[in-house]
């Protein structure tokens, strides 16, 4: 199609308390005029702003009133579209960098109205302070969270470099709150990490999918191969992944697929969001500098591969796992996907403030729609060897009230709910653990990878407890 990529992308898992993601961007004034407006409603929505600021018990001003009603209204489409005013704004641009002041915690909506955190960064103050995944989030400093919504409390969250916060976070099988006073810092997130596991094996891990991605990959990828030019097998670890820019979701599908190959399409009511992505630099590019793909090892396109998924990937790792699955160029491993398929895109409306907008489903290279399903893992595998783990009580984005249905398949069934009494198993045995670091000698998941690529058995996961002899032919 040859048509450039104009700074699109998509937003990932929840937000990100301090991260943002760059979008496509154009301002609302370009727009096509819109149909007829219903003067009915828009009367009646003149009378309550009037008896507003006739009858309420105090003055309020104008401009809150409005900017409260556009927000409200695009709050009301789905959980992933917001009005977003100056810090919001600014912060979301700036974030698609990998830099940005907090507390280094992705969030997303919990049951009863509360924040519930879905994973800390990774070396971030929240995740050194011991936050952990599945926390709720009840209070920051003396304000409490329950009803807010997810832009305002990262409004909150965020601040001044070494300006000090306490949270108070509802943890599950604890009696009491637990409070954690957290110092907010810059915090420069790596995308991209890898190392070689064994001779002949290496693990390659994805984050989060920002701007420097495909060049950080492809670097990494090259040091790889220089410590071990023959490499055997690969993974891919997309755990946790709650997405990020497009352009780096086909970057990295692209490293692993013959070139021009379809990466994802996307469909929506605008003629631009009627598009096929194909794995050329053109819609992975985002500044005119070499194509960094160009100089990997071609062994990379034929290496066998792995791709680990959970819960918490989402979005943009959604789009790499779905497309390499389609292909059959990987073995997708682990537990289904958040199933977060849309696309969001920024409408600018002043200088400063902007409309975030689902615009588009996005689907993989053989018509799936992702929305609201995820993607089924080819073997699955829990997170420990004796269960998935606090994983088996997370939120997905079929769970979410008003999220877009599923345009082309059935959604997979919400969320299962245990038993009570299986649900403080969980709690309890989780209290034991001692946190997962994805890549070490503890992790499981990583260990049944491996024994999938040498063709070993794989321990399948619960009820199906049977241990299957392994292929690596599709």
């Amino acid at each position: 199609m040859g048509k450039k990529l104009n700074n699109s992308g998509l937003i990932g898992l929840g937000m990100v308390a301090g991260v943002a993601l760059s979008l496509q961007f154009s301002a609302l004034a370009q727009k096509p005029a819109p149909p007829a407006l219903p003067l009915a409603e828009l009367r009646q929505l003149a009378d309550v702003f009037g008896l507003i600021k006739t009858d309420y018990v105090e003055q309020v001003e104008d401009k809150k009133l409005l900017t409260d009603a556009i927000a409200g209204m695009v709050a009301s489409l789905d959980p992933h579209s917001a009005y977003l005013d100056q810090k919001a704004y600014a912060e979301l641009r700036e974030g698609s960098q990998g830099k940005f002041v907090g507390l280094g915690i992705e969030i997303g909506p919990g049951e009863d109205g509360y924040i519930k955190i879905v994973a800390p960064l990774e070396d971030s103050p929240a995740w050194r302070a011991g936050i952990k995944p599945g926390d709720v989030i009840s209070r920051l400093d003396n304000t409490a969270l329950k009803g807010m919504a997810l832009d305002d409390s990262v409004k909150l969250m965020r601040g001044e470099p070494h300006s000090k916060v306490a949270l108070t976070v509802l943890r599950k099988g604890e009696e009491e709150p637990l409070v954690f006073n957290i110092t907010r810092e810059e915090i420069i997130q790596k995308s991209v990490k890898g190392k070689l596991i064994e001779p002949g094996y290496a693990w390659l891990r994805i984050a989060q999918f920002q701007e420097p991605t495909v060049d950080d990959m492809a670097a990494k990828i090259a040091e790889l191969y220089r410590q071990d030019p023959q490499i055997k097998g690969l993974v891919l670890d997309l755990r946790n992944d709650p997405g990020g820019v497009l352009q780096g979701a086909i970057g990295v599908a692209a490293a692993f697929l013959p070139r021009d190959e379809a990466i994802v399409s996307t469909n929506g009511q605008l003629p631009e969001q009627k598009t096929v992505y194909y794995g050329r630099p053109e819609y992975y590019q985002l500044h005119a500098e070499s194509d960094a793909l160009a100089k990997l090892p071609e062994a990379i396109k034929r290496v066998p591969m792995v791709v680990l998924v959970n819960t918490g990937s989402a979005s943009a790792s959604e789009i790499v796992a779905g497309a390499l699955q389609d292909y059959q160029r990987a073995t997708i491993m682990g537990t289904q996907t958040f199933g977060k398929g849309s696309v969001q895109t920024i409408r600018q409306l002043t200088a400063d403030t902007a409309v975030k907008l689902t615009t588009a489903r996005y689907y993989t290279p053989k018509g799936r729609s992702i929305q609201a399903k995820g993607i089924t893992p080819d073997l699955v595998v829990d997170e420990y060897a004796d269960g998935d783990g606090i994983n088996a009580l997370r939120t997905r984005e079929a769970d979410l009230a008003k999220h877009l249905s599923n345009d082309r398949e059935q959604e997979a069934s919400k969320t299962k709910r245990d038993e009570l009494e299986e649900q403080l198993r969980i709690i309890a045995l989780e209290k034991q653990r001692k946190p997962l670091e994805y890549g070490s000698s503890d992790d499981f998941q990583l260990a049944q990878a491996l024994n999938r690529l040498k063709g070993k058995p794989v321990q399948l996961a619960k009820p199906d407890t049977t241990v299957v002899q392994a292929s690596l032919g599709k």
